[in-house]
């Protein structure tokens, strides 16, 4: 009999447990919403992914860029092939400009900002989707090298 009354009052919380683990809402991370909406923010990179390479670790390196409405700025490295030819030491993927079309847009669970930069070198296409954590994939076109994918983390800009 005792052993009965305790598989009921495990039966019973069991039902209870499962039924409440339902009803539970994932809380909004408007957090980064709103850090993405501001259209100040800064994306650090952790891993490289150059197309027809192995990942590169980029953690500790401080590459990284930074967006606002004003400017962009891209202290990012680059791996892969260049269609053009480069004199002097190439400097990566390191640009600064005004954004184009500067757009930032919630798509299913996931945060898409858009835009481009134009230099007197190349024009950048950027896209960046961010997910509800803030961990991101950064991904950049331009006219002269490859397309390359970063992940890393979408934060506050630091002072």
């Amino acid at each position: 009999m005792k052993a009965l009354r305790i598989l009921y009052t495990l039966v019973v919380l069991f039902i209870f447990g499962s039924t409440t683990a339902q009803n539970k809402t994932e809380k909004p991370h408007t957090s980064i919403e709103t850090l993405l909406n501001s259209k100040n923010f800064e994306f650090i990179a952790n891993t490289a992914l150059p197309l027809g390479q192995p990942p590169k670790n980029l953690v500790g390196s401080n590459y990284s860029i930074t967006f606002s409405p004003e400017m962009v700025i891209s202290n990012m490295p680059f791996y892969g092939r260049s269609y053009a030819t480069i004199i002097g030491k190439d400097k990566g993927l390191r640009f600064k400009g005004v954004p184009e079309d500067f757009i930032v847009e919630k798509r299913g669970k996931n945060y898409e900002v858009r835009t481009k930069v134009k230099n007197e070198n190349d024009t950048y296409s950027l896209l960046l989707i961010v997910g509800n954590s803030g961990y991101a994939t950064l991904s950049i076109t331009t006219n002269d090298r490859q397309a390359i994918d970063f992940q890393g983390e979408v934060v506050s800009v630091r002072d």
